[in-house]
């Protein structure tokens, strides 16, 4: 598509979201605005606006995760005001009480979500947050914060603005923040331990530990706030606490997580039973354990960082938030970041297929998905967050794509997706091996699918616009392992 065809096609789909934002405020549905706003101040979008869907549930809220992607899309198009009033707020969120069951949560807890409740007789807006009290299965965020950190960047980095990033309320949050995720305890890996379902995989489906998706989150987190946090007597002390981690993370995440043709090799070959600090087989994964759809799945040329690596448990399935942040955040190497790329277009039918982007694979099924999901119904197998694949996710496949100079694979994932997304409605995720099919519970008008198409269009249109997500390789963490030889096959 030329320039000129883009910025049609851009315009056209712009004006449409803004229809539907002006259509819901002259409508006055406060369940059903995809526009939100708190006392007459812009302060986010809702998840989804569907016509269609006789049920509300959450999403009529704003979302932080959710909101990213159109935030990243207000940005890109020179509008920061909504992005600045979201911190805030969220920001205001985070000093609430937060009390479940009698017991108090971390003072550093940012909301999953919040809802504008609107009063028309006392013309009176109030929020209404959920810390995980209201959520499925009752897990709290560990991501929020992290986005919130990487936002607040973001935001900086666009706008030039150093006053916001500055102010007290700003710098209190992060080191709350950080209070959580860098305390000491009975760990023994530099990783953030986390429950199931405290991510964008938001139900049970056997990520519980250390899994990829929250420590390349708090690798980029970490990384945004050492830019962030002022030079002051609290912020040094946290710089210093920041370095040493990222240092410690980024050695562990690389020798540990990291999986190509080489390294499965040497899993395959692995001793047990290891015992002192000389142990090759530094979990006590057993070779068994190795799932027979890896040997097929895994190309001579290419690598990634696996779901997930705990005692005696390695999550061998690959997704796709986790891999794509690692390469922005350079969590992953120069040589890993092109490997992640080198896996995707060898594996391109099993990853992308016919809608980016799989959110994992590959879907657990039978007796595994009954014990790992408790047989949830939503979860069933290539469907929702167990194989499903998430328009959203488009954005980061191109920020990936663009840092790696891998333009053609941007290109290709994005003219799949916009071959459909717009006359099936924006759904909110696609369902089948390949993502044929529109999920079976899918919202339509999901925000979130609408801003990941404009954000990755508009970064592929200006590659410069990467600059506020991504962040360079720091030359004081180069790493000590190198590409393995398997790469160049």
């Amino acid at each position: 598509m030329g320039k000129s065809l883009f910025w049609i096609a851009l315009l056209r789909l712009l004006v449409t979201w803004w229809r539907t934002i002006q259509l819901s405020l002259k409508l006055g549905k406060g369940s059903g605005n995809l526009w939100c706003t708190f006392r007459g101040q812009p302060v986010g979008t809702v998840a989804a606006y569907d016509h269609d869907s006789e049920e509300i549930l959450n999403y009529d809220q704003v979302f932080v995760r959710d909101f990213v992607p159109s935030a990243l899309a207000f940005l890109m198009n020179g509008e920061p005001e909504i992005v600045k009033n979201f911190l805030l707020k969220t920001l205001h969120l985070q000093g609430w009480e937060k009390r479940i069951d009698h017991f108090e949560m971390g003072k550093g807890v940012m909301p999953a979500s919040f809802k504008v409740v609107h009063n028309p007789i006392r013309k009176l807006d109030t929020l209404r947050a959920d810390f995980g009290e209201s959520a499925i299965g009752r897990v709290a965020p560990v991501d929020s914060g992290f986005w919130w950190i990487i936002l607040l960047h973001a935001y900086t980095k666009s706008t030039g603005d150093l006053t916001l990033s500055e102010t007290h309320e700003c710098q209190q949050g992060m080191i709350l923040i950080l209070t959580l995720c860098l305390s000491e305890g009975f760990d023994t890996f530099p990783t953030l331990l986390c429950a199931d379902g405290c991510s964008m995989i938001d139900r049970r489906m056997g990520i519980y530990g250390y899994p990829i998706e929250i420590q390349s989150l708090f690798f980029m987190a970490l990384r945004c706030a050492l830019t962030l946090l002022k030079q002051d007597a609290e912020g040094r002390e946290f710089v210093e606490r920041i370095v040493k981690r990222l240092h410690a993370l980024s050695y562990h995440m690389r020798n540990n997580f990291w999986l190509d043709f080489q390294q499965l090799n040497n899993i395959y070959r692995y001793k047990t039973e290891e015992y002192s600090h000389t142990a090759v087989n530094k979990f006590n994964v057993i070779p068994d354990s190795i799932p027979e759809w890896l040997f097929d799945f895994m190309p001579t040329r290419g690598g990634y960082f696996v779901g997930n690596v705990s005692p005696a448990r390695m999550d061998f399935r690959w997704f796709a938030l986790g891999n794509c942040v690692a390469i922005l955040s350079s969590l992953a190497t120069p040589e890993q970041s092109l490997a992640i790329m080198d896996l995707i277009e060898s594996r391109w039918e099993e990853l992308v297929g016919e809608m980016p982007l799989k959110i994992c694979y590959p879907a657990i099924e039978s007796i595994e998905w009954r014990i790992e999901t408790g047989c949830d119904p939503k979860n069933t197998s290539w469907s929702y967050h167990n194989g499903g694949s998430w328009p959203v996710l488009l954005w980061l496949l191109t920020a990936a794509s663009i840092k790696t100079g891998q333009l053609h694979i941007a290109r290709q994932a994005i003219d799949l997706a916009e071959s459909r997304l717009p006359k099936d409605n924006w759904p909110e995720y696609y369902d089948g091996k390949f993502g044929r099919y529109i999920g079976k519970q899918a919202r339509k008008m999901q925000t979130w699918s609408i801003a990941g198409y404009l954000v990755a269009k508009m970064m592929l249109e200006d590659p410069s616009l990467l600059g506020m997500i991504s962040m360079e390789e720091d030359d004081q963490m180069k790493p000590l392992s190198k590409r393995s030889s398997s790469w160049t096959c």
